[in-house]
């Protein structure tokens, strides 16, 4: 029944039309949301048949929130039911395995798509198979900017005779508000249909076949996008609300009418060399509309930072229309390049916050908060990031928090997440497109009016257990806070909860709860969620251990932690990052697996018209891989071929084809430095590699290597980044990443990538431009090394007559000339003198490794080496050939 598909594709990125294959007709797609006290089950169901003449797959695909936990799946293919449960993840993949093991196992894959997931599977079926998918997954509906938002992607991939959307929301208190803004498009105007009373609310969206059409004689479906419904609740007090159900609890406290508190903030902002265009555009325009929403209440200060720390203002001022207008103007002229030392600049800002906090300059009622924003890892000063985050951690103070931003897909979020978590704050991946000025002010706009300190919500101890998350440092306007429990028995009628919190206008607040009102309201709705404290309470649970999970100090704790989340997950059937989901047919013998992925660095896909890169079976180009043969002596060691090397330091060896001969050298440069290699404006394409340096300085030199290698392709918009932890593919708006655990062949416009696993990554740009970027792992303990990056080019690449660059100038080949051979102060090194371009060099004979046919060792290449960092040999000073970002052209020399 089932087809083979690889259950570790989590590399492939794509928008996922929801039904897929030729001659499939979809009987009915249907999509069903119970929002109960704002917490959502949602139903996606789908019929559909194979109408054609043979066997073939169908893919079944659907994008959820990343927020959400998959609860189960279900799928029924002419008769035979597969139904799902959720294990720990080593259980399912071993019965998994098992199952592969007897050819009868398919994955389902998981993919990562900005705040999205994708969840696929395909299945094989005779001709007229009629197949039935069911997918389950809940979420809590966080308020943010005084609205709760619930959105589904509704993407069919074709027109279907029965397609409905229904929304159910049930708020026993009151529903104040709800909107349905027409995200799908003006196709779909006036179509949904909302009915509401008091507590409750059913949004329908059932387009006909014909209103389906993006014509009037169109085949193809308009529907493709997303339904968005916003609401908000009506609140009774500031004390909040308390609902109990089936032996839970669940707090919402969201005090309404209060004074924001003033805040002293200092931004800290990278402005390193990959921060250059776009990424500094889009924070120079969101920097100027947050520091208008500052008031002269608010004190604030700005840091940037690359290998350096600068400081707009050395103390906190205060938000008056003059320095608001001062630091525009700062933001307006800075000019990124160099390194990262985020290390520094956080360390400053906690210095600059302590020192207002000790000349009382700080109002003890006011809040303090560092917001850092930044698109790389650090690169230069303190590079460990756990010794960062203890450095941060062990100089904030209680009162501050630490916000982080982390723009694009090169950023190590994971890290800037602990950082956040850490110092009482939170973290957000903002996506470098368009829309990233305003990603970055939609997140200022969710902390920038503080309006409560230190609160606290407490319940009678010999009642509750179990209890959540019930001391936050801070409430925002327009956000909630949620705590939620058990009951320890229902020996009671009434439960209370206690609520205090530091404020101008309010200290401590009563609510109390009758423990049967709220089941028995639920009895009363034929469309409520009627479990939904059970796993509100699990899904709070569960998110608050994984946090603690990513902070704990000891392997012991972490394991301990580890247990209790296993335990909650399976219990309450939640698809985490630790747990997973088995889909077995009912006599075990056919089974699927669903991982829920981790966000990787790089994160994934913008997702905008894309449909999957082809996957192919990986081949590398013919001159990759030297032929094997006897190493000769040196004397007999011919030149390396026809290809050109950087490797190490980084050491170029570049050979000279002509002349017969590979000449080397080495660029002694700067953590953070962006090399050019190739600019050719001629052909668009553009190859520049990012210096990372080792973890300490040894004989007062600190050796840089390549840490990311950049090959653009500007006539198509195509931009591939090599990096240690993994490729980034750029497709014009769209977004693919991919980690060195896969091996995997993609062709976009023109540009081929293949990846082998752990190993290297082989571009080749419109069938004349081909290169090698090989993977150098170290010992991640080393007190010294760290990965990087070697860098292969054939010499007959097919380049312009306007190449240049560190290498791309060799191929207009200059005539050499090696004279006056000699023996140098090391008998094993001969030396000499060249004569190139007009200048005659001292040269010694050395070697330099060539890493294709042995990773570890390597092969021995003799080339005459030029030294002061190819004085002479190259066109100008190396440091010429520094550029600001990883696609810019070499300016002229």
């Amino acid at each position: 029944v089932l087809c083979l598909v690889c259950d570790c594709l989590l590399f492939w990125c794509e928008r996922a039309q929801a039904i897929q294959g030729n001659d499939i007709t979809v009987k009915s797609y249907k999509v069903e949301s119970r929002i109960t006290s704002r917490f959502a089950h949602t139903t996606v169901k789908s019929s559909v048949v194979n109408s054609g003449s043979g066997a073939q797959t169908i893919g079944f695909n659907v994008q959820i929130p990343k927020r959400a936990f998959i609860t189960n799946f279900t799928m029924n293919v002419n008769g035979i039911t597969f139904i799902g449960s959720v294990k720990e993840k080593t259980v399912a993949r071993n019965l998994y395995a098992q199952a592969r093991a007897r050819g009868k196992a398919a994955g389902i894959v998981r993919a990562n798509s900005l705040d999205m997931e994708t969840f696929k599977t395909e299945v094989h079926v005779p001709a007229s198979s009629k197949v039935e998918f069911e997918l389950h997954y809940q979420e809590m509906m966080e308020r943010k900017l005084g609205f709760y938002q619930h959105t589904l992607h509704i993407q069919p991939g074709r027109l279907v005779p029965h397609l409905q959307v229904d929304v159910y929301i049930f708020e026993p208190k009151g529903i104040r508000a709800v909107e349905t803004p027409n995200t799908l498009g003006e196709h779909f105007e006036g179509i949904t249909k909302v009915v509401q009373n008091k507590d409750k609310v059913h949004i329908v969206f059932k387009p006909t076949l014909q209103q389906q059409r993006k014509c009037n004689n169109c085949t193809e479906s308009a529907v493709d996008g997303v339904f968005t419904v916003r609401y908000d609740v009506e609140r009774e007090s500031n004390a909040g609300e308390l609902q109990v159900s089936d032996g839970h609890f669940v707090h919402f406290f969201a005090p309404k009418e209060l004074s924001p508190l003033s805040k002293n903030i200092v931004f800290v902002i990278d402005v390193s060399g990959s921060m250059w265009g776009l990424k500094m555009k889009q924070t120079v325009s969101a920097m100027e509309a947050i520091l208008d929403d500052l008031t002269m209440d608010d004190y604030f200060s700005i840091i940037d930072f690359n290998h350096n720390v600068r400081c707009w203002s050395e103390e906190l001022v205060p938000g008056t229309s003059i320095q608001i207008s001062e630091a525009k103007n700062y933001i307006k002229n800075i000019k990124p390049n160099g390194g990262t030392n985020i290390n520094e600049a956080l360390l400053r800002a906690v210095q600059m916050l302590l020192k207002a906090s000790i000349q009382g300059l700080i109002d003890p009622r006011s809040v303090s908060m560092i917001i850092l924003v930044s698109d790389g890892d650090p690169t230069v000063g303190e590079i460990k990031l756990s010794s960062i985050q203890k450095n941060v951690k062990r100089l904030m103070r209680e009162e501050f928090s630490l916000f982080s931003l982390g723009i694009g897909f090169d950023v190590d979020y994971d890290f800037l997440e602990r950082l956040a978590l850490d110092n009482r704050g939170m973290a957000q991946r903002i996506y470098a497109n368009h829309d990233a000025a305003e990603q970055l002010k939609t997140f200022y706009s969710q902390v920038s009016s503080p309006l409560l300190r230190k609160i606290t919500v407490q319940f009678p101890e010999d009642s509750v257990t179990d209890v959540t998350q019930n001391h936050f440092d801070k409430f925002f306007k327009g956000s909630e806070l949620v705590v939620a429990g058990k009951l320890k028995s229902t020996s009671f009628t009434t439960l209370y909860s206690f609520t205090t919190a530091s404020a101008v206008s309010l200290t401590s607040k009563l609510t109390e709860s009758d423990l049967q009102e709220m089941d028995t309201w639920l009895s009363q709705h034929e469309h409520s969620f009627s479990g939904f404290a059970r796993q509100m309470w699990a899904y709070i649970t569960i998110n608050q251990l994984l946090a603690q999970r990513s902070l704990a100090p000891t392997a012991a704790k972490k394991r301990r932690i580890t247990q209790a989340i296993l335990n909650l997950a399976v219990d309450h059937q939640f698809v985490t990052p630790l747990t997973a989901l088995l889909v077995q047919s009912e006599d075990a013998q056919e089974r699927l697996l669903a991982d829920s992925p981790r966000d990787p660095k790089q994160g994934c896909c913008s997702g905008a018209g894309y449909h999957g890169p082809s996957v192919q079976v990986y081949s590398q180009p013919s001159w990759v891989r030297p032929t094997l043969a006897p190493t000769p002596s040196p004397a007999e060691r011919p030149p390396i071929g026809p290809i050109t090397v950087v490797e190490n330091d980084p050491h170029f060896i570049v050979h000279l084809p002509k002349n017969k001969m590979d000449v080397c050298f080495n660029i002694d440069s700067e953590p953070g430095h962006i090399l050019n290699l190739v600019s050719d404006p001629g052909t668009g394409v553009v190859i520049n590699g990012q210096l990372i340096g080792s973890k300490r300085v040894v004989n007062h030199k600190r050796n840089t290597y390549f840490g990311t290698i950049s090959v653009s392709y500007k006539p198509e918009e195509v931009r591939v980044d090599v990096g240690t932890n993994g490729i980034d593919v750029k497709d014009g708006k769209n977004h693919h990443s991919f980690s060195w655990g896969a091996t995997v062949t993609l062709t976009m416009k023109g540009v081929k990538v293949s990846i082998l696993k752990d190993s290297e990554v082989n571009v080749t740009v419109d069938d004349k431009i081909s290169l090698m970027v090989l993977l150098h792992r170290v010992w991640k303990k080393h007190p010294v090394n760290v990965d990087f990056l070697g860098f292969y080019s054939p010499s007959n690449n097919q380049y312009s007559t306007q190449v240049h660059g560190l290498i791309g100038q060799f191929a207009n080949e200059p005539e050499v000339k090696v004279f006056n051979l000699h023996e140098g102060s090391d008998p094993k090194k001969k030396e000499a003198n060249m004569k190139v371009k007009g200048n005659k060099l001292s040269v010694t004979r050395g070697w330099q490794k060539d890493y294709r046919s042995d990773k570890n060792k390597g092969s021995e290449v003799y080339c005459w080496f030029i030294h002061n960092s190819g004085k002479g040999f190259i066109d100008g000073h190396y440091t010429n050939y520094i550029v600001p970002s990883l696609d810019s052209f070499l300016p002229q020399l």
